[in-house]
């Protein structure tokens, strides 16, 4: 009884700390659920007054907002992908000793986390490889992160060298090891990596504002951005005008929309998450 009430200010410290988290949110989902004169009065706080859904309906007769969630799924899905493939036989390379030239590839990959890529220079090369306008544009510049492929290469030397040796000695190839030994064994780093990219790639802004100037090929986040410095006529622009909509409230719901893929995803990994991440960063 006397180490809980001890315990009882840091209790209410990370209570605190949680609430100042979370309020934001549920301060726009409130506005997001509120009418608009609600919203114009400054009654809404943290439930939603006079409750309606015209905003969510505004949003989803336009569209706009729809196709920007279609390319950033298809962008996060297969770059997801491609990153992890690229990732896992890099980081799986780089992990045999036997590798010549090894401590070389290691040392030029931890270079590059040293310097960050130059603007322009980026922009030059992604305009020669004639990627403008394309998801590439996107997928290519990060195919690789530095830090993700050092916390896989870790954990893959974790490993018990014995298990591939014994595979080795019946007669198993390197792919053979790769495929049915190594990422059996590597579930947990491999959700933790792919939900890192996964929600590195949802989220991704600046590559696609740089590189994408088509609205039909524009990622939610650059959508959301160009909606939020939109005035609300341009915003109700090809929806039903006749009852108004007051813009904070529009946007609110844009943002909810935007974030509710993500809130739902990550409980589901969150336990792959934390277990890669240790794993990763105890072995090697």
């Amino acid at each position: 009884m006397v180490n809980r009430l001890k315990s009882m200010p840091l209790y209410l410290f990370l209570a605190l700390c949680a609430f100042i988290t979370v309020f934001p949110l549920l301060n726009i989902l409130a506005m997001s659920l509120s009418s608009s004169r609600a919203i114009i009065s400054g009654e809404v706080v943290l439930w939603p007054v006079e409750i309606t859904v015209q905003a969510y309906k505004q949003l989803f007769i336009d569209g706009q907002l729809l196709i920007a969630l279609k390319n950033t799924v298809i962008i996060t899905a297969v770059g997801t992908i491609l990153q992890m493939i690229a990732t896992t036989l890099a980081a799986y390379t780089l992990s045999k000793r036997r590798l010549k030239g090894r401590q070389i590839f290691t040392f030029m990959v931890m270079f590059s986390m040293l310097f960050g890529t130059g603007l322009i220079p980026l922009f030059l090369l992604v305009k020669q490889l004639h990627l403008i306008n394309t998801f590439w544009a996107i997928w290519l510049p990060g195919l690789v992160s530095a830090y993700n492929l050092f916390v896989m290469k870790s954990f893959f030397e974790g490993l018990p060298a014995e298990l591939e040796e014994s595979a080795t000695i019946d007669g198993a190839t390197d792919l053979t090891v790769f495929f049915k030994l190594t990422l059996p064994l590597s579930k947990p780093i491999l959700a933790a990596i792919s939900l890192f990219y996964a929600v590195a790639l949802w989220n991704t802004y600046s590559n696609a504002l740089y590189f994408i100037s088509k609205s039909q090929l524009l990622p939610v986040t650059v959508k959301l951005y160009q909606m939020l410095q939109t005035p609300i006529d341009s915003l109700l622009a090809g929806g039903d005008s006749s009852q108004y909509i007051q813009p904070e409230g529009l946007k609110a719901a844009a943002i909810i929309i935007t974030v509710l893929p993500i809130l739902c995803v990550y409980p589901f990994l969150q336990k792959h998450f934390i277990k890669g991440v240790l794993l990763g960063s105890v072995k090697g």
